[in-house]
């Protein structure tokens, strides 16, 4: 008998043990939407619509960015553009994503670029305002010329 009590005593403790673990692990952190669209006109390289998917990891966030408003005159090598993607913080501020990823584009094909990387905090609300571009020396500086949707991301 006092070994069943004790087996059931035992398998009690872990079990309140994990409990408490569980209790203490930081809350998992979303951001809504995941994916969002945006109008940008780049001057003489174009305009068109850009998809932005975002994704959070504490603190550190992600936003990869594809955009027909830019297309690639020639292959371009993966990892070798430069990225820097100005959103709107809370309404008044900025903030800036940035990054050298990318994968490899095809010529003709939009340009696509990420992740690029920032830093947010919990409520942060952000709109993409304006992309900067490198490609091989070329900078192509875009201005959003429409509302993100569905709507900004919130971390």
């Amino acid at each position: 008998m006092k070994h069943g009590k004790l087996g059931i005593g035992a398998a009690l403790g872990v079990g309140v043990a994990l409990a408490g673990t569980l209790a203490m692990a930081p809350a998992a952190v979303a951001v809504t939407p995941t994916t969002a669209t945006i109008t940008f006109d780049c001057g003489l390289y174009g305009s068109g619509t850009a998809t932005l998917t975002a994704s959070q990891n504490g603190t550190a966030a992600t936003i990869s960015l594809s955009t027909s408003a830019i297309t690639a005159p020639i292959d371009v090598g993966a990892n070798s553009v430069s990225s820097k993607l100005t959103l709107t913080k809370n309404g008044s501020g900025t903030t800036v994503f940035s990054g050298n990823s990318n994968p490899a584009i095809p010529s003709g094909s939009a340009v696509s670029t990420g992740p690029l990387t920032g830093t947010v905090a919990a409520g942060d609300s952000l709109t993409a305002k304006s992309l900067q571009v490198v490609v091989f020396g070329v900078t192509a500086t875009c201005n959003a010329t429409s509302a993100q949707s569905p709507g900004p991301f919130v971390f």
